[in-house]
């Protein structure tokens, strides 16, 4: 996405992002707009990579929306939820950054110096680290150009050898039954491994998550410490996470 979306398209992203699919019978009712106006929209942001139109509507282009087009969506929830999870950690300890516009946002917060040990998978977490000169060691792999992170078999290999004190990995999607869920098998493995391999571990990201289930679930919610967002979710998934222990900390 071009940073010159308006605020109808940016809309129209994050309902791709909840709902996977929009129609343009339903946009054109909820915007009160023309027919015509809906498919300009549409058109633009399939020039720009972001969905692919169909038969009445269009889909996400890739399940991957590229980071920096994530980034726009929610951007003032996700910085006060990624300061509130840099506010979390404490001198000394070994923690874990996975990619995501959220978990960037916990980079961007954490204190410049900081006595602590950082691992990443992501390139742009690494580079904000840099420039903060917070000691940080950065996984190989075979890099995504969505969310600029690293994955595959030598990435897992890497990560299954350390321990940290706390890890922080963005999510796409919390439901019930299917738990905690990313669209992409590869990055999934890597939340997957890191969580058994943390102390505690902490999931960022924004209400609009709450009740989505993405393609593949990487961990059930009794295995979390706590779900830091930005607006507390429906009662029943408050008593699902209470059943389960895993705290909800608003941002």
């Amino acid at each position: 996405m071009k940073d010159d979306l308006n605020d109808r398209q940016k809309q129209i992203i994050q309902q791709l992002q909840t709902k996977g699919e929009v129609k343009i019978a339903e946009l054109k009712e909820f915007f009160d707009v023309t027919d015509m106006t809906v498919r300009r929209d549409l058109e633009k942001m399939e020039r720009s990579g972001l969905l692919k139109r169909t038969f009445g509507g269009a889909i996400l282009a890739s399940k991957d929306v590229a980071l920096r087009e994530r980034s726009i969506v929610r951007g003032v929830e996700k910085e006060r939820i990624g300061r509130l999870a840099a506010s979390l950690v404490q001198a000394g300890e070994s923690i874990f950054i996975d990619g995501g516009s959220t978990t960037l946002q916990i980079a961007r917060h954490l204190p410049e110096d900081a006595n602590i040990t950082v691992v990443t998978n992501a390139i742009n977490v690494a580079a904000e680290l840099s420039e903060k000169r917070i000691p940080t060691i950065v996984l190989g792999g075979i890099l995504m150009d969505t969310t600029k992170s690293m994955v595959g078999p030598v990435t897992l290999e890497t990560i299954s050898r350390m321990a940290f004190d706390k890890v922080f990995l963005g999510a796409t999607g919390l439901h019930p039954q299917h738990g905690f869920s990313n669209s992409n098998m590869h990055e999934a493995e890597i939340k997957r491994v890191a969580i058994q391999k943390a102390k505690e571990s902490y999931i960022v990201m924004d209400h609009s998550k709450f009740g989505t289930s993405m393609l593949v679930s990487f961990a059930n919610l009794n295995v979390v410490t706590a779900i830091i967002t930005n607006e507390s979710p429906n009662q029943e998934m408050v008593s699902i996470c209470q059943t389960a222990e895993t705290s909800i900390i608003l941002a």
